[in-house]
This record gives C-alpha cells, structure tokens and sequence, in this order.
C-alpha cells in the first residue's frame, strides 16, 4: 500500500480531533453531575416543590463555576457551546414549525385596504392553499391577475400607497410590481426570523436551533432543554401586538343600554334553535325543575338572558364594565362580534371594541373591558414606539414591566394620560388581544413616556414579556402547524434504551468477527471501535444533533461496517485458495474487494442524502449519522484496517489466518444451481406480492398523524390501565375519532385525535390538554393535579410524556416528501447501476427487488398492525426505515452484480452458469453480513425502546426479504432480461 506514512499520520490526527471534539461533552457531563449531586446533598425530598428548588440550586451552582478553567484549556460556558448536541427526543424539550402568514403581510403593505379585487384575490388564495404546493404568495398572484380586470398591484388604495412610496408608484405595471412585493414579503419572514431569534435567545435554553425552510414562510424552531412547554408556545406564537387604549367608564350609560339591547336580540336569535330530538322528546317542565332542583337562580338567568345572565357587576374602582366566568368569555365574546349585535352599538359608541382581561392563573373570572375605538380599529398608541423593556418588582413588591417610549411616544402618552385624567377613565395596556392591566390616572398628565404593566404575574412571565417587547412585534401572525414535545423523564430513558441497545449490538459484533475470522477480525474490531469513534468526534465537530433514530444508525453503522471487512477478508481468503503468497493474496483482496465496496457504500450512501433532504427532525439525524458511518466505514476498514493487517505480517514468523477452525470450510466449494430455482421464487414472490396487495387495498395502513395530521399523546399511568375504556372516555368528549393503544408497558398508551386539529394555538392545545385531564384524572393516583399530568409537568414519570401536534397542511406535505423521497431514490439507483454496469437489464433487477422488498414490509405493516403488540404507524421513521431498506437491497444486490460482472467478464456468461458460479462464492458475504446486521437490529428492537420498535421492525423484515430478493429476485430477472443476448453471445 503506497503512501502508509501519510495515512497514519492522517489516522493519528483524526482520531486525536475527535478526542478532542468529545472532551468538551466528557467535560460538561461531569460538572452537571457534580450539579445535580450538589442538589440533592443540599435540598431534601421532603421540602415542598424539591424538584424546581434542585433545579434551581443546579443552575446556580454551574453559573458559579462558568468562567472557571477545566483541565488548563476550556471553561464549562466554552465547553457548553460545543459539546455533542443532544436531540429532542434525548434531552426533552420542544421542535416547533412555525407558519409567518404570508396573508398579513399583504393585507399589511396595502394598508388594510378595503379594495374589493384585493381581498377576493386573498380569498381565493386561502381557498387554492389547501390543494397547492405553491407559496401563497404565487397564488395570491394568479388569484388576483384571473379576476383582476382593470385593476392594478399599482392602485393607490393596494400597494402604490404612501408607505411603499419609495417602491412602487401608480405607473407600474403589475410584472414590476411582483418583485418588489416579493423582496418586501422576505423581508418581513426574515424580520419575523430575528425577532424569534432575539426572544429565544432570552428565554434561556442551550443550544436553541432556529432556521427558515426554503422560501414556504416557515421558521423551525428546536428548544432541547426546556421544560415549560406552555411559556415556550406562548413565546414563539405571541405577535407581541402591544397597543394602549382609553377605556369607557363603568357608569357609561350607552354601554349598559348596548347590553341589554344586544341580549334581547339574542334571545330572538338563539330562541327558534330547537332540536328534532326536543321535539320528539317534549320532557315536561316539571321533569326538568326537578333535574334542576339544585341549580340557583343564576344558572336559571343564564338559560334565560345569554348575555345578561352570564355577565357580573365589576368590581367597584375598576375600569372594567363586568365581569363573567372564564369558562363563558369564549361564548361571550363570539355574541359581541356578531355583525347584528355590533350593529347595535349607539352613535356615540358605535366603534367600540369589547377586549377581555388576561386571567391569571387559577382565576375563575375575568374581566370585560371597553375600548374607545375609531372606524378604522387602530388604538391611541402602538408597541413600536417602547424603546426598551424590563422586567422589574412594582410598588408591592409584585412581578411588572417597566416601558420606556420614545420622543413619539412620550408626547402620545401624555396625550393619552391627559384625557384619562380629565374623563376619569383607564388606560388599557393591550398584548395580543388581552388586557394586562387597566390603571387609572390620579395625577394629571405624566410626561417622560415611562409606563409600567403590573397584573398577577410570575417572574418568568414578565421575563418573557420583557423579551417579546424589546425584541419587537413579528410582522404577522405565527401559527405553530406542527409541534413536537418530548418530557425530560422520557429522553433519559432514550438514552438509557440507546446505550442498551449500543452496547450489546458492539459486544456481539466483536465477539462474532473474532469468532468467524479469527486475529483478522481482532484487527476489524479495532478498525470498529476507532470507527465509532471518528463518527461521533465528526457529529460533535460539525454541530451536528445526536438524535434517538441517530442512536439507532449509529447502531446499524456498525452492522453495515462490517460488510467493508467481510468482503476484503472473504478475497483474501480466495486469493490464499488460489494459491497465491501471504502479502500478494492480502494486497489482491483489498484490490479487487474495493469496487464492490465502493458501489455498495455509495447506493446505500445516496439514499442517506435523500433521506436528508425530504426527511425532518429526529429523521435527519438518521440520515446524517448514516452518512458520516459511511464515509468513516469506507475509511477504516480499506486504509485502517490495513495498515495494522500489514504492519502485523511484515514481520517474520507471523501468521495470520482469516479463519478459525470452526469456520475454515464454512461456505467452500458450493454449486448451488440458483438460477433453476428462480421460477419457484417468482412464484412465492408473486404470491407475496399479491397478498400484500390485497391487503393494503382491503385494511390499508394506519397513518400516523405525521400523514393525516391530528394530535398524539403517549401518555403513562402509575398501573395498567384499558386502552378501550380510556378511548371510550375521550369519545365521549373528543368524538368518535379518537383512539388509544397499548405502548409497550401496560401502563403506557398513545391517544390519537383529529378533535380540532385544524386550529392552531397554545390555548387551543391548554384547552384540549385540560379535557383530557378532566376525563383521564381518575385513573391517576388522589392528588394528581394539571400541572402533574401536562407534558414537561412535575410529575416526572406520570402523564403525558411526549406530545406532537401536525395541521393538515404539513401532514400533506410530509406525505408528499415522502413519495417524493422514495420515487426519488428508485431512480437515483437505477441511473447508478445503469451508469455502473452499462446494462439496463441490470437496473432493471435491482429496481424489481427493490420494490418487491417494499412492497412485501407494507404488505406485512397492514396485515400485521392490528396484532402486533407495538405501534405500526406510517409515520416518518417508517419512510427512513423503507429508504434504509431500499439501500440495504441494493447494498446486497450490487455486491452480487459487482461480481457477476468480475466473473463473466474473465471466463463469458457460459449460459447462466457463471452466474451461479458468482452467487455461491458471494455466499459466505451475503449471510455474514445479513446475519450481522439482524443481531444488531434484533439488539435495537429488543432493547432501544418502545418508538423504534416499528421502526426496527420494518427493518429486520426488509433486511431478511432484501437478503432473498439480490439473489433470487434481481439476479434471475437481470439473467431473463438477458437471456437472448447470452443466448446469442454463446452461440457465438
């Protein structure tokens, strides 16, 4: 081997970096363990909410010794920033898509106009969103230019109004406007970005992830780490619209004649809604006054008065008008919005806007306010002139925020306190749509523009509004269209499965390559090790996110490396057969081992980068992993591996066999006729491939909501519970959609529901989240509050551990990159093999293995998923699990092509013998690394953890049908679609 020297050196100093690269995780494990070992020495178990306080004492301790020198040469806060990334599902924490309604930001450059061509076009664009895959931005384009008529982008009342004065003037003809439109539109997602990105850098988590896919109007956002999921939602969807409005007072005479006004009509309105089933069942009054005997008169006033009967007097000294039960300010709120009862409102008050108080927590009622507006909606001052904002204590010794405004704001706000003063009214201090506070003004007219937010807070909530403040308002709305939650408890136990799994699928490999090869595979062991080595000092150096599924392709790295050595070992072995000497045999075998490597690697290699591509979150670190296993594979096992076989039998007197006694025969002098069997195995694969069918058009498969979108819940209890009863209670309020199912222990199920999954928003997810307490609270143990159950809640191994929420338009758009994906690897691999071998009959075996292999785990997916005792979802792991088996298919199946070609090419197709001659001497390769990587899967399935059962699952059965296919499906078929040419290259 030439140049050894310099691939030692190259060997030394890539293993040291990656060394190095580790040592910053190897670092910061130890001083947060010393952390959390301080802790508990300090705070005991008895001490009331002892979890948050260790917590707290925790972070305390490694904010203390940040900045201290470790080992001469880093420094726990440096060590942080480049420690190994661990991903959600190992650390806990949030992922979150965020979409940047591209809708707004129109209606915003155009000033909200009212123009009728303008908002049909929105219209239309809304309603071709749901069936398109372009932006809506295009779409807003065609919408517009189909119904357009004389109308242009260019009017004065669209986009050549005063604010895009500098852009765009009346002149312009729409295909100059469009681009401008466009850039404005990126502005403002990219606006929208840093503002995410100035907030979550307050919020306190390491290692935020926050990143724009493609031109869509998505922001994804990763928190690993954080534990309050609620604070994170509200953080990252608040528009942080703060705005400050002049209140009516309670004794205005108008407002009290509006309500009683609006809730005569709504008697009128709600009063003919009568049931078919309450008029067939006329129940007797009498019947129900006794039903209702112990209801008070207020509930009677409620059924009576909708509006007047669920109102109550506010509280003298406020600025409010009433007050009303949280459970009725949504209801309430709806009746004040109807078009015929704001249609009520008198002339003197005919603007007037109708806001409700942010409740805090605990509260059951809520205050009503009443804003002096305009015709056009906009209030007296906005957020954008608060120059700065902290969090501060007010004069109670209370959580508050202190505003200071700028020289616009301060002469506004002047203003605005002057006319409380003198009209005796509030000031409401609005942030998104909810009154925070509404103090009046005792003192005249305050200048300087400094103002302060002062409610029932939490130190964290006035953090967070600090933070939105100062980072600014987004430019539109963000709604989260998939969010994905692990608790903390259940990414320790990902880690725990992880290194189960790792540890006992190295041991085995490494007792079995010493088993079968004896020294040589001491020196493959070594080469493995060095080998998971370089992998994770490459993930660390690249920033890269360590991730369960990547756990898992770690794993099958190793399965999938031993391939490399196997097939150098088994040449080696017939060079030594062919009689040739020790150092030529080994040198033949590495030679002629390489090109069957290189093509196995490189198929299995571009299924990994479109994997990447198409796949998202954990399954990127599947495709990463497996990417950088296979680069460093290729590395070890041709240069590494021998370096040390060479440098062992240069010396005299060393013998180095690449067998045992056991395995010295193993394999030898086969003839088995494999092509006369083919037409036995066109018939078994035939009958597979038409039950599978049959199947999947009859049962089909159960979607996950990755593909039909919808909320899932693995929620764990203290025993076992039915998963029947369970969905029984959760119809009875989510409908009948709704489904549970035994996740691994018994005491552990997955809640799936579509209930409501069209709307997005944290209150909507509080809300559903809350139903689902109510109704699932009785089999929890006595005490168990909200706050136990909700996801990243204080019961750490109770309630809901891991949570994901998909809308309807990313669960079409995964579905899509999904076919996508695999449509996309078939033909990437038959371009491969044509280009490889320049035969299209050989593309063509490879790509009808491949399908018969995916056809036969979908086929046993939806006939097996109703038995199998472990979730069979389609969901995006098994996409990663079809791509990785579709690139083990071809791994087997180009190793067999790779030496049909070799043989035939020496000795002619001799009428199909030579083919046989091929397959019997890849034999020994073919079941030694088949057996190898299905110990390593069967490790990951048995002991990885309950989410990669499925996965593992589709995977050991497309390793085995893979195994089957190369040499019984793809080689015969290559064989018949060539059989002509041989024919007549043998008559020849």
């Amino acid at each position: 081997m030439q140049n050894k020297g310099l691939i030692r050196l190259f060997a030394i100093l890539f293993g040291l970096v990656s060394i190095y690269q580790l040592s910053y995780t190897f670092i910061t494990n130890k001083l947060e363990g010393d952390a959390e070992a301080y802790a508990v020495s300090q705070i005991s178990e008895a001490e009331e909410d002892y979890v948050a306080k260790r917590e707290a004492l925790g972070a305390s301790y490694l904010d203390s010794i940040s900045d201290n020198t470790v080992l001469g040469f880093t420094s726990y806060e440096e060590a942080k920033t480049k420690e190994l990334n661990k991903g959600l599902d190992l650390k806990g924490g949030i992922n979150v898509t965020l979409q940047i309604s591209v809708k707004d930001i129109l209606k915003g450059l155009a000033n909200n106009t009212k123009n009728p061509v303008f908002n049909k076009a929105l219209a239309d664009a809304d309603e071709a969103s749901t069936n398109s895959d372009d932006t809506y931005l295009e779409l807003f384009f065609d919408a517009f230019d189909n119904i357009k008529g004389d109308t242009k982008l260019a009017s004065p009342d669209i986009f050549a109004n005063k604010g895009l004065s500098d852009d765009i003037n009346f002149q312009m003809t729409d295909d100059e406007v469009k681009p401008i439109i466009r850039r404005k539109i990126d502005e403002s997602i990219v606006s929208a970005f840093e503002v995410l990105r100035e907030r979550i850098d307050g919020f306190g988590v390491t290692q935020p992830n926050i990143q724009r896919e493609g031109n869509s109007g998505r922001i994804v956002v990763e928190l690993p780490g954080a534990k309050d999921i609620a604070r994170a939602q509200e953080l990252l969807s608040s528009t942080a619209q703060l705005e400050f409005w002049e209140t009516y007072p309670q004794s205005n005479q108008s407002i009290g004649t509006f309500l009683v006004n609006a809730n005569e009509r709504l008697k009128e309105i709600l009063e003919p809604v009568t049931t078919e089933e309450e008029v067939s069942k006329p129940e007797s009054e009498i019947d129900s006054l006794l039903s209702d005997v112990s209801q008070d008169s207020l509930d009677m006033a409620e059924n009576v008065n909708p509006i007047l009967g669920k109102l109550i007097p506010a509280n003298p000294g406020t600025h409010a008008i009433a007050r009303a039960m949280v459970s009725d300010t949504a209801e309430l709120g709806e009746y004040l919005r109807m078009p015929e009862i704001k249609r009520l409102l008198p002339n003197d008050i005919q603007f007037t806007k109708f806001l409700w108080e942010r409740p805090g927590k605990d509260a059951e009622v809520a205050d009503l306010y009443a804003l002096k507006s305009n015709r056009e909606g906009t209030p007296r001052i906005s957020g954008d002139v608060v120059s700065d904002a902290q969090d501060t204590f007010d004069q109670f010794n209370k959580p508050a925020v202190s505003m200071t405004m700028n020289t616009r704001g301060a002469k506004e706000w002047e203003e605005l306190t002057g006319d409380a003063y003198n009209n005796q009214t509030g000031i409401a201090i609005v942030l998104d749509n909810k009154v925070y506070t509404a103090p009046g003004v005792s003192s005249g007219p305050i200048s300087g523009g400094r103002s302060e937010i002062t409610g029932t807070f939490t130190v964290n909530e006035t953090k967070d509004i600090a933070n939105v403040l100062r980072a600014g308002k987004l430019p539109a709305s963000a709604e989260i269209i998939d969010s994905f939650v692990v608790g903390p408890s259940l990414g320790q136990e990902a880690i725990d499965s992880g290194l189960m799994s790792f540890v006992i699928a190295m041991l085995f490999v490494l007792v079995w390559m010493i088993f079968y090869y004896g020294r040589a595979g001491v020196f493959a062991d070594i080469a493995l090790l060095f080998n998971i080595l370089l992998i994770f000092g490459v993930l660390t150096s690249l920033g890269a996110v360590l991730t369960l599924p990547g756990i898992a392709g770690v794993v099958l790295t190793i399965g999938m490396s031993v391939d490399a050595n196997v097939l150098i070992f088994e040449r080696i072995k017939e060079e030594l057969d062919r009689g040739k000497g020790k150092a030529q045999a080994i040198a033949d075998g590495f030679g002629n081992a390489l090109s069957s490597i290189l093509d196995a690697n490189i198929t299995t290699g571009l299924t990994a980068i479109i994997l990447f591509i198409f796949g998202s979150g954990p399954i990127k670190g599947f495709a990463t992993t497996l990417m950088i296993g296979i680069v460093t594979s290729l590395f070890t096992a041709i240069f590494v591996t021998r370096l040390m076989i060479n440098a062992y039998t240069n010396k005299k007197g060393r013998r180095l066999d690449f067998c045992t006694g056991i395995t010295k025969n193993l394999f030898k002098n086969l003839s088995i006729d494999f092509l006369s069997k083919r037409k036995v195995a066109y018939i078994v694969s035939g009958i597979l491939i038409a039950v599978s069918v049959f199947s999947l058009a009859t049962k089909s498969l159960q979607q996950g909501v990755d593909f039909v979108g919808g909320r899932s819940y693995q929620v764990r209890f203290e025993h076992a519970v039915n998963p029947s009863e369970i969905a029984a209670d959760l119809n009875s309020v989510f409908g009948s959609g709704t489904n549970a199912k035994t996740f691994g222990a018994a005491n552990q199920i997955i809640i799936t529901t579509n209930y409501r999954f069209e709307e997005n928003g944290p209150e909507v997810d509080t809300e559903i989240l809350n139903e689902m307490f109510t109704h699932l609270q009785k089999y929890f143990p006595d005490g168990t509050s909200y706050d136990d159950f909700k996801p990243g809640g204080t019961a750490e191994d109770l309630g809901v551990l891991k949570y994901r929420k998909v809308g309807p338009t990313i669960a079409d758009d995964i579905k899509k990159s999904a076919v996508l994906a695999i449509i996309g690897s078939l033909a990437v691999v038959f371009l491969y093999i044509l280009l490889r071998f320049r035969k299209w009959q050989f593309s063509l075996g490879a790509v009808i293995a491949v399908f018969h292999d995916v056809m036969i785990v979908l086929g046993i997916f939806s006939l097996t998923g109703d038995i199998m005792p472990f979730n069979m979802e389609i969901d995006q792991a098994f996409i990663a699990a079809i791509l990785t088996v579709i690139g083990y298919s071809l791994n087997d199946t180009v190793v067999v092509f790779d030496r049909i070609r070799e043989i035939t090419g020496l000795k002619g197709w001799d009428n199909g013998k030579n083919i046989n001659l091929a397959l019997n001497s890849t034999l020994s390769r073919t079941l030694n690394t088949s057996l190898t990587t299905l110990i390593v899967l069967l490790a990951i399935f048995i002991f990885g953890g309950e989410s990669l059962r499925g996965f593992m699952f589709a995977m050991i059965v497309g390793v085995i049908v893979g195994t089957y296919s190369s040499v019984f499906i793809a080689t015969p078929v290559m064989f018949d679609s060539l059989k002509k040419k041989i024919a007549a290259a043998t008559g020849a």
